[in-house]
């Protein structure tokens, strides 16, 4: 019996969240919208992805409402993909399972370390701010490299933007962006 494309027999919620984020690169594109990557050409050479795949997962999240497409300034017939409401509210499903990685599947200690805005404490694998008691939302928190005293062997604008303190959802400039 050959595998089935999606979840249609599943009458759960949870299945049909894995219709819209649960394709192979979709949360990876969620995660580098988060970091303020919005340029077709960053998500493609930070996430070394098939512009095919990537071309197919953007119009899937924006069809579904996690992106929405903005014309660049520069250029009325290029787009940049921003995450909509929707889209924010992935946050700490993101996070989450960004830790529990950590936690349970990385050979290494993360690259990243996110800290809230307003008292400069690391948050928790649920995304909390335990001394402030609060789920911080991704517009208050800080990335920054954690210092584990080696870099990344990845050499693209992405990383090498990310490699300083950063606000999520704050747009990311690369090489060669006005």
């Amino acid at each position: 019996m050959a595998l089935g494309t999606d979840y249609a027999q599943q009458d759960c919620s949870l299945a049909r969240a894995l219709e819209v984020i649960g394709e192979r690169w979709s949360l990876l594109i969620v995660r580098d919208a988060f970091y303020g990557v919005s340029r077709f050409n960053d998500f493609l050479v930070h996430l070394d992805i098939p512009r095919a795949v990537l071309t197919a997962r953007l119009r899937t999240l924006v069809e579904a409402g996690v992106l929405y497409k903005e014309p660049y300034q520069d250029s009325p017939v290029r787009y940049g993909y921003l995450l909509t409401a929707a889209g924010v509210e992935l946050w700490l499903p993101v996070h989450a399972l960004a830790r529990w990685g950590e936690r349970h599947a990385a050979e290494q200690e993360s690259h990243t370390v996110f800290t809230h805005d307003a008292c400069g404490n690391r948050l928790s694998p649920s995304g909390v701010c335990v001394p402030c008691g609060t789920a911080v939302p991704p517009a208050h928190v800080i990335m920054r490299p954690a210092h584990s005293g080696r870099q990344s062997p990845r050499t693209d604008p992405v990383t090498r933007a990310l490699a300083h303190p950063h606000r999520l959802l704050t747009p990311l400039l690369t090489e060669g962006q006005p």
